[in-house]
Parts: structure tokens; C-alpha cells; sequence
């Protein structure tokens, strides 16, 4: 069954609502509309390039999702700042040795940058609302960002860089919902897109395997593979193709008995350096571009993807240092701090992030 929220004393607030197509943002409009606010759906066409792409399949559910809630719909056209703001600097950060994290790139510079200030200034509207799975809190101490309810789909890590004065104005309206739940609200209301698959890949890009895309943009360059001693043990095809802690794609002369993983990359010399488990793993790295959403608590906690492990960390001015030990860390990579709210939940809160600037490999 539906939740109900009680906002009985917001029944004329204006709402633009983020409609990608998929089943998420159309259940969050549908819970707004429930709940009595004046809702209008926006849908971004940001990309439509590649046989991966989805834009032509995802414009057209979204209208049909408006018609079916029976709310306006406008069709934002957004491909140059896309490519600008998000391309432009995903194959950027590739070529210059780094992992980017288009997603956290593209919430920042479209969804809550150029979609949230054309719809607060040109539609008038109080809020604007997107289908992620994330919560916002008010209390005497501002708005916090809170993980979403769900494990699994909580996308916190990529809203990060999210402000004060951006959150009084946003609404996740599925945030304290389960993806079943959404499901089941979708097939309740007979959503046109209700069994629509989750969408995967890139943002607005669609479920293009990351390899696939950069070689078809960035040359092939082979150069050496080395080991932690700097002996050349194998070829590779060009180092912005790999990140820190792959273990597959370079090719070795002999096999060593034991896997290796890419633990540094030199991209002036094109060399690839490789080491076993032990020589992989990281236990300190430094952030760059430190971004606060409001009062900092207690910094006990760092993630450095999404969706992965949050670890017990300590944060000395820009240096992290793990308790444990871990793998696959890589300059471009985001590290999102947590902090406990009091509840029950451990590290629910998401107190700002950085960009990883340098790994130091034990």
C-alpha cells in the first residue's frame, strides 16, 4: 500500500519533478501528487549517442507517465552542458590517469545544478524533487543528508556536494521506501513503466560498459607493465584504460602464480605498474576539493564508491587513514564521510566528501 505523509499544510506548493522514465521518479511525482502538491514534470535529454543509449526509449515513458498521473511535462533539452560539464571532463580525468565519478559530476552540474536553478527561477516552483534513494532532515541545526532507507539503492554517495541552501529546496520523496515498496506502489497505480528494468551505466548515458566507452574515444597506446621493482613484465594497451586495483585487461610474458593488481600508473611514460594482494592494498590517501554540507560531526566513517563497504576511518585535516587496510583506492575516486545521527542506523548521515588526490600503497 501507499505510505501516506502528512503535509496537509503544503497543498499549494509547486513541485518540479526530475521524470527520467524509469519507475523510481515516477512513483516519487505520484507519492507528491497523493500528497496534494502541484506537480510538474521535467524530463532531461542530456545524451543520445551510441547503440547503448536510451534517450529515445526514456523520453517517451516519461510522457506517457505524465499523462497517466495527469500532471504537465516539459522537455528540457540539456546534450551541450552535458557534454561540457560531464563528458568532457569523464574522458579527461581518463586520460589524465585518474577514476572519475561521472555520477557525483552529473547530480552536482545538472540535476542539482542547471535543472534545479532553471526550474526554481523560469517554473516558479518551491522545490524540485528527483527519484533517489536518499532522505533529508530538518532540525535546529540545519538539513542533513541521510542515506536511504534501502541498502542496496541508497545513492547518498553521489550527493555529496549537495549545500545547505540546495537542500532546503530539494525532496526525495522515495527515500524512506524500499525498491520493493516502489514496486509495489508502481503495479498499485498501474504505472505505464511498472515493470520497466532499473536503468544501469552511466548517468543518462545508459549501460555502456565503461572500457567499451573510453576506447572509443581515447587511442590505444601499448607500453610496458612493471612490477613493484620496476621489472617489465608485460604489455598493456594504454594506462588511462585501467584503475587502481584491476586485475585483468594487461597481458603478462609468464604467469606468476598469483593475481596482480594495477597499483600505480605513470601517464607521461605510459607504464603499468602491477603488484601482488599485499603490494595493492591501501591504508592512507589525501582529498582534494573538500566540500561540507553543514556542521561537521564526529568523522569516523569514509566510503569510496558507491554502494560499497563504509569503513572505519580517521580524517586529519586532508588525510584519511582506514583501520583497516583495502583495495582498489584511485585518485578521482570521491571519499564520502558519514557520521552518526543517534540512530539506530550506524554512519547514516553524509557529512561532505573529496576528491582522492594521492593513494599511498603499503
Amino acid at each position: 500500500m501507499v505510505k501516506e505523509k502528512s503535509v496537509s499544510e503544503k497543498k499549494k506548493i509547486k513541485v518540479a519533478v526530475g521524470l527520467s522514465g524509469g519507475v523510481d521518479s515516477a512513483v516519487a511525482a505520484a507519492l507528491l501528487k497523493k500528497q496534494g502538491y502541484e506537480v510538474i514534470g521535467v524530463h532531461l535529454f542530456c545524451y543520445d549517442e551510441g547503440p547503448y543509449c536510451t534517450a529515445p526509449e526514456d523520453r517517451k515513458m516519461a510522457v506517457r507517465v505524465a499523462a497517466h498521473l495527469k500532471i504537465p511535462i516539459l522537455v528540457w533539452d540539456l546534450h551541450r552542458q552535458y557534454r561540457s560539464k560531464v563528458i568532457r571532463y569523464f574522458f579527461d580525468e581518463y586520460k589524465a590517469g585518474r577514476t572519475p565519478n561521472p555520477d557525483v559530476v552529473c547530480n552536482r552540474e545538472i540535476k542539482f545544478g542547471i535543472f534545479m536553478e532553471k526550474a526554481l527561477r523560469d517554473l516558479k516552483v518551491d522545490h524540485v524533487a528527483t527519484g533517489h534513494y536518499a532522505r533529508i532532515k530538518e532540525d535546529k541545526d540545519g538539513f542533513h543528508l541521510l542515506r536511504g532507507v534501502d541498502e542496496s539503492k541508497d545513492q547518498s554517495y553521489f550527493l555529496y556536494q549537495l549545500s545547505q541552501k540546495q537542500l532546503e529546496q530539494i525532496m526525495f520523496p522515495i527515500g524512506g521506501y524500499t525498491k520493493k515498496e516502489v514496486r509495489e506502489i508502481a503495479q498499485e497505480i498501474n504505472l505505464p513503466n511498472k515493470t520497466r528494468p532499473d536503468s544501469q551505466g552511466i548517468c543518462f548515458i545508459g549501460p555502456v560498459p565503461v572500457a567499451k566507452f573510453l576506447r572509443e574515444r581515447l587511442p590505444a597506446k601499448s607500453g610496458p607493465v612493471v612490477d613493484s621493482k620496476g621489472e617489465i613484465i608485460g604489455e598493456h594497451d594504454g594506462v588511462w584504460f585501467f584503475t587502481e586495483g584491476q586485475r585483468h585487461g594487461f597481458r603478462l610474458f609468464k604467469t606468476t602464480g598469483l593475481p596482480l593488481y594495477v597499483i600505480g600508473k605513470d601517464v607521461k611514460k605510459n607504464i603499468l605498474t602491477v603488484g601482488r594482494g599485499g603490494e595493492a592494498r591501501v591504508r592512507q590517501f589525501e582529498i582534494e576539493k573538500p566540500h561540507w554540507i553543514g556542521k561537521l560531526g564526529d568523522i569516523k566513517n569514509v566510503r569510496i564508491r558507491h554502494l560499497g563497504e563504509i569503513l572505519s576511518a580517521k580524517l586529519t585535516g586532508l588525510k584519511v587513514t582506514l583501520k583497516e587496510p583495502i583495495f582498489g583506492v584511485a585518485p578521482g575516486q570521491s571519499a564520502v564521510f558519514y557520521g552518526s545521527t543517534g540512530s539506530p542506523r550506524v554512519a547514516e548521515e553524509v557529512l561532505g566528501g573529496g576528491v582522492i588526490r594521492e593513494v599511498n600503497i603499503l
